[in-house]
């Protein structure tokens, strides 16, 4: 049987990944601070060579916004080595070269450790996960107006569709880096605050913010896209339908 470790098994894409491969009949281990079996914290790296010891593959999913992912993923990286771990699989975001955000920077740091560690690799990057989008707008519409970068848009894609390809991936041999996975359409944010407000039964005016800096300039001139790979099939309607069914 395949064993497989999975980081970030208890956020949004780790969990699925998780299943997916259970599915699929692979042993999987599920590591997060919280995890009952393989409760590790990156930030420190204290029981990862337990966790690694034995396994085929490891898709690495955890991640933090707030920083410290090239540490964290320095650890892991020791740790496969010396177990000899022959599959390390990244998920990465779209852009992460093309703009200048300091996480983008981190991750994108993060892609070459694992390209130069000599364990076998394939870093999948994808778009924006419509779960991020939906963040962003609700939260935006706690407010009296509705506020979005004016000029940005976005290609959204499910966060399922991403799982499946991971696992895949990490049932497969080390392939390198891999073509982008990409949601299905590029929309306006704007456009989709819109749809978050009329499927919500929410009224508000969406107001375009013009903001300054590189970071801005760089989504504008749509640095975090890939039209060219647009081979999702959620689209951000479908999966806000989804969503207002199950809270229903």
């Amino acid at each position: 049987m395949t064993t497989i470790l999975v980081t970030g098994a208890t956020g949004t894409l780790g969990r699925q990944v998780a299943d997916r491969l259970r599915t699929e009949g692979a042993d999987v281990r599920a590591l997060s601070r919280r995890s009952p079996s393989y409760a590790v914290d990156l930030r420190d790296g204290r029981g990862l060579d337990a966790a690694v010891d034995g396994v085929d593959a490891i898709v690495h999913c955890a991640t933090s916004p707030r920083g410290g992912d090239d540490r964290a993923a320095g650890y892991l990286i020791d740790a496969a080595k010396r177990a000899g771990v022959p599959h390390l699989v990244y998920i990465s975001i779209v852009g992460v070269d093309r703009v200048p955000l300091g996480y983008y920077t981190v991750k994108r740091r993060v892609e070459r450790m694992i390209e130069d560690s000599g364990i076998g690799a394939t870093i999948q990057r994808a778009t924006q996960f419509h779960d991020l989008v939906l963040s962003i707008v609700s939260g935006a519409a706690k407010l009296p107006v509705l506020p979005v970068p004016a000029g940005v848009s976005v290609q959204p894609v499910d966060s399922g569709e991403v799982a499946d390809r991971l696992a895949a991936l990490a049932l497969g041999a080390p392939a390198g880096r891999v073509p982008d996975l990409g949601g299905p359409e590029v929309r306006e944010l704007s456009d989709l605050a819109g749809v978050y407000l009329r499927t919500t039964g929410r009224r508000r005016r969406v107001v375009p913010v013009r903001l300054a800096g590189k970071a801005y300039a760089g989504y504008r001139s749509g640095g975090h896209l890939s039209p060219e790979h647009a081979v999702g099939a959620v689209t951000f309607e479908e999966f806000l339908a989804r969503r207002h069914r199950r809270a229903g």
